[in-house]
């Protein structure tokens, strides 16, 4: 999968010196490629995910045509989105696929629809 050796070259830009765990992803879209890693803060509330920085990078570009979203992690076990990354996920693609990659280039690959419990906002009464 040429998709892992992206995800290697880009994990060393994670910030991640207070967990010393850096992660990396990459949102496929029908346009383009986003990638993100997760950038820490001393301020844990502050620190960001690596799939959500991947995320944001697409709507930012206008981009909501989500494919598949990639994780890799330089670890032996495989990581999965936290709850933010799969409510985020689940507010653009309700069933994205999301392939999961270790050290060892294993490959696991999960539904978002498997990984969220049903989560629905109340509905919005407005006032005018």
């Amino acid at each position: 999968m040429k998709k892992i050796n992206l995800l290697k070259k880009i994990i060393k830009n994670s910030y991640s010196p207070y967990s010393k765990f850096p992660v990396a992803a990459i949102l496929i879209t029908k346009h383009n490629v986003y990638s993100g890693v997760n950038i820490e803060n001393v301020s844990f509330s502050l620190t960001i995910c690596a799939e959500r920085v991947a995320i944001f990078k697409a709507i930012s570009e206008g981009d909501k045509s989500f494919q598949r979203l990639i994780i890799y992690t330089p670890t032996k076990n495989f990581t999965y989105p936290c709850s933010a990354c799969l409510q985020v996920l689940k507010e653009f693609k309700k069933d994205l696929e999301i392939i999961l990659i270790n050290k060892n280039e294993k490959i696991k690959k999960e539904r978002l629809k498997k990984l969220i419990k049903n989560f629905s906002p109340p509905l919005l009464k407005r006032n005018i």
